[in-house]
Parts: C-alpha cells; structure tokens; sequence
C-alpha cells in the first residue's frame, strides 16, 4: 500500500537525520563535510557518508535543499536551503525546541506509566 504523499514528505523531514540537516542547514549554507560534523556533535553520533547523501537527496527531491556544485578542483558543493526548506525547518526546529523545554514531564510521565505497568504486571 503506498503511502500519502504528505505522509512520504513528512517522513522525509522527520527522519532521524532529516531533523538534524534542517535544524542545521536552517543557521547557514554547509558543505557536505561541515554538515556531516556538525550533526555529529548535536547528535552525539556520526552519520555515515552514505546515510547523510541519501537524506540530502532526498531533500533536495522534495525541493527542500538546494545542492549547489561549484565547477572548482577540488570541487566544492554546497548545501542550503530552499524558501520551502527554510519554512518546513523552522516548524522542525519549533518542535525540537518543544521537546527539549517539556522533556522532563515527558519524562515524569514515562516514569508514571513504567510504574503503572509494573504494578499491575505484579498484580496478575
């Protein structure tokens, strides 16, 4: 069964390097490398060359990213985003902002509900 395409875009932004190249790309132009460190650090896990290509594909697909390839030796590629990108990162980055302001009560309330779980697992 295929998938709507607004549900495909949104499992494009959503993805788990798709955030982090938005959130990223949303401060300023990066080449590839930059972008690869960059999301490294904020994710404190290194994306593979190939992972962060096909998110970047991806994304320029869907006309959120434009890939600018400059005729230079050694060549030189750059990464922005387009307006459409620009709008689609700010809501990702509003949500990230979201998440991290409320993690501690989306933390207490899995807590609440492990404990719940577990006493009534005890209690079958």
């Amino acid at each position: 069964m295929a998938l709507c395409p607004y549900r495909l875009v949104l499992e494009h932004v959503t993805s788990r390097w798709g955030v982090l190249a938005l959130i990223e790309l949303l401060e300023r132009p990066h080449r590839f490398s930059e972008l690869r460190r960059a999301i490294g650090k904020v994710s404190g896990k290194p994306v593979s060359e190939k992972m962060l290509t096909q998110t970047l594909q991806t994304l320029e697909r869907d006309g959120l990213v434009h890939r600018d390839a400059k005729p230079v030796i050694p060549p030189r590629v750059d990464y922005s985003l387009t307006d459409l990108g620009r709008e689609a990162a700010e809501q990702v980055r509003t949500l990230a902002r979201w998440t991290q302001h409320r993690m501690a009560d989306v933390e207490r309330a899995r807590q609440a509900y492990d404990e719940a779980r577990a006493a009534q697992a005890r209690a079958s």
